[in-house]
């Protein structure tokens, strides 16, 4: 019992007063590293959403990779709708743009395996846009930004469609991310 009388009167002698009710305790600034991080290393903006969800806009007549945090890992048709809505407010704000709407008429998107085919609508007329390259190559590098889709292909009417490439030749064959990588930036 002696014993623990000295733990009291040494816990009670350490100068931390005692209050009557809790308080509420602000947090100190942060962000701080994760455990493990090296000091001096940046730390990533956090943003709620368990996903990634990889956009391709336009800024300066060149593609730029947006990432979105979305609550879980959209279908490939829903990624392309979402590409298809354009750039959210904040991210216009930027300088983000679309090439897409009047450009490329996107009917359906339907994977096959690690290959995505797109199917397009209209009748076909050439829009003769300059920046129809631009517009393919947001879909091609947005759908290829998943880790379960390596091309696409792009259909008219049941048949295979010739695309711009950034090289400025047209394409029926599958379309990788490296056929834009010529108009690819980094944000």
């Amino acid at each position: 019992m002696g014993g623990a009388l000295v733990v009291l009167g040494l816990l009670g002698g350490c100068g931390v007063p005692t209050e009557d009710a809790p308080r509420a305790v602000a947090p100190p600034p942060g962000p701080f590293p994760s455990p493990g991080a090296v000091v001096g290393t940046p730390t990533p903006t956090l943003t709620a959403g368990r996903a990634t969800e990889v956009l391709c806009f336009v800024r300066d007549d060149r593609l730029v990779r947006v990432e979105r945090h979305v609550d879980g890992t959209p279908t490939v048709d829903a990624q392309l709708q979402h590409l298809l809505a354009g750039p959210t407010t904040a991210e216009r704000d930027t300088g983000f743009t679309t090439a897409l709407p009047g450009a490329v008429p996107v009917a359906a998107a339907r994977p096959r395996g690690t290959e995505v085919d797109v199917d397009l609508g209209g009748a076909g007329d050439e829009t003769g846009r300059s920046d129809e390259v631009l517009a393919f190559g947001q879909i091609v590098c947005t759908l290829t930004a998943r880790s379960d889709v390596d091309t696409v292909v792009f259909f008219r009417g049941g048949a295979p469609l010739g695309v711009p490439r950034a090289d400025g030749s047209l394409s029926r064959r599958p379309l990788a991310a490296d056929d834009y990588a010529g108009l690819v930036v980094p944000r």
